[in-house]
């Protein structure tokens, strides 16, 4: 566990018995964004890709007073440009009572501590373009938005046609 110099904060890794409220920030987050519609994780299924064999992400979790607060998952990536690795975070999220204490702000410097420990060449994430005050709070916080790149996505059935048209 990570203390912070708010001694009411604590930012640690998720442990498997919290998938739970790693489930209810993720809906909390998709509520926040709209995205309710599109949630289909499952406690089961977040337990197989954070803890099980193949763990494909890693979670923070910041607690406030002793309670769970917000989070922050990320996974790394590669630069082939740097020929290092990076870190893509996925989603943060504090609760909406808790915003404005600092705890999106340590969710994330404590990402750039991770980044330094393991080396690697950035910290890149994407945010809706309406979310105003989420853009604030990056800009506040030094990131530049790459304003010459635009995100593609394939999803469900469009990855099944995409392998299909493979030899």
């Amino acid at each position: 566990m990570i203390k912070t110099s708010n001694h009411d904060l604590t930012i640690h890794f998720a442990k498997e018995n919290e998938v739970g409220t790693i489930l209810s920030f993720i809906k909390q987050l998709a509520e926040y964004e709209k995205l309710s519609h599109e949630v289909t994780a499952t406690e089961e299924k977040l337990r197989n890709t954070l803890f099980g064999e193949r763990k494909v992400a890693e979670v923070l979790i910041a607690e406030y007073k002793n309670e769970p607060a917000g989070f922050a998952l990320f996974f790394h990536n590669y630069s082939t440009f740097l020929a290092k690795p990076g870190i893509y975070l996925e989603d943060l999220f504090v609760k909406k009572e808790l915003r404005g204490k600092g705890i999106g702000k340590a969710l994330l410097s404590y990402l750039g501590v991770i980044a330094l420990e393991r080396d690697c060449g950035r910290i890149e994430w994407s945010v809706l373009d309406w979310n105003e005050p989420s853009i604030k709070f990056y800009l506040n916080l030094g990131a530049k938005p790459l304003n010459d790149w635009t995100v593609y996505r394939i999803t469900d059935d469009g990855i099944k046609n995409l392998a299909n048209q493979f030899m």
